[in-house]
């Protein structure tokens, strides 16, 4: 298999709503955005297919010395990401921050704030969506930083709402620990996967949290030109995360996504169809 359709395939099957926004980006960049989005998943999953965190360090270290060096380690994910990274010059900093982020993954250590936790969406969910919109045009790249700074918050807070019940079945803690405190939850309780009306209240902070940060981001979308919009359309899925999880008989632990993948699927279509 050729590393291009090695990449699509691998995000195809690994993050799909992705994939399919990715299809709805000029042709000639898609090959580029594969690359770049099938590395995301792969360094997001590092803690799946490792036994113990220091594997994990070491296999984030591979990843900074492959994306560091000029044949990508062989590996045909980094590979095929080294020109796109050469051919849009995207900044290796961005990469760098972005691993050295997925080393919290490892470990079962709670998120200390909610300032944490929004560095860290900074550092992975908002700088793919700023490297993303750097793809598709790349001369416009400062003026993107609001929209992927914001957006990429929003996002990753409610993937991590979405993920709950895999998180605290592991013994991880991503909501922020002064959150946490302020509204009564204790991780015993997280980690036993049992709602509670602390949690509730919690959890629906942190949806009006991400609710901000996604508007934010949709103000600053709509005045940017229309060919970086595409870089964006995930977003779309994120209203429909927030607003099933917002009703009554909502269970963070039922481990089923709020959101049909059809549904999701049609939503970027249709936002796609907008922009």
């Amino acid at each position: 298999m050729e590393a291009s359709d090695h990449c699509a395939a691998i995000l195809r099957r690994r993050d799909h709503d992705r994939y399919v926004a990715d299809l709805y980006a000029p042709e000639p960049a898609r090959g580029h955005l594969f690359a770049l989005h099938a590395f995301g998943t792969e360094v997001a999953r590092v803690r799946d297919v490792v036994s113990e965190p220091t594997l994990g360090e070491i296999r984030l270290t591979w990843w900074r010395d492959a994306l560091a060096g000029s044949d990508g380690g062989g590996h045909p994910i980094a590979r095929e990401l080294l020109p796109t990274i050469d051919a849009f010059r995207l900044p290796r900093a961005a990469f760098e921050m972005l691993i050295d982020a997925r080393v919290f993954d490892l470990y079962d250590d709670p998120m200390p704030t909610l300032v944490d936790l929004e560095g860290y969406a900074g550092q992975t969910a908002s700088a793919m969506l700023q490297l993303t919109a750097t793809i598709l045009a790349p001369k416009g790249a400062p003026a993107y930083s609001e929209a992927a700074g914001h957006g990429g918050v929003a996002e990753a807070l409610t993937r991590i709402m979405a993920a709950l019940p895999l998180h605290s079945a592991r013994g991880q803690c991503y909501l922020p620990a002064d959150l946490m405190a302020a509204h009564g939850v204790d991780r015993a309780t997280l980690h036993a996967g049992r709602g509670t009306p602390e949690l509730t209240s919690l959890l629906a902070e942190l949806r009006a949290i991400a609710r901000h940060h996604l508007a934010k981001s949709e103000r600053a979308i709509a005045d940017l030109p229309r060919e970086v919009k595409a870089a964006f359309l995930p977003l779309a899925t994120v209203a429909p995360y927030l607003d099933a999880m917002d009703r009554a008989r909502y269970d963070p632990f039922s481990g089923r996504s709020p959101v049909a993948p059809w549904r999701r699927q049609w939503t970027i279509w249709r936002a796609a169809r907008r922009s």
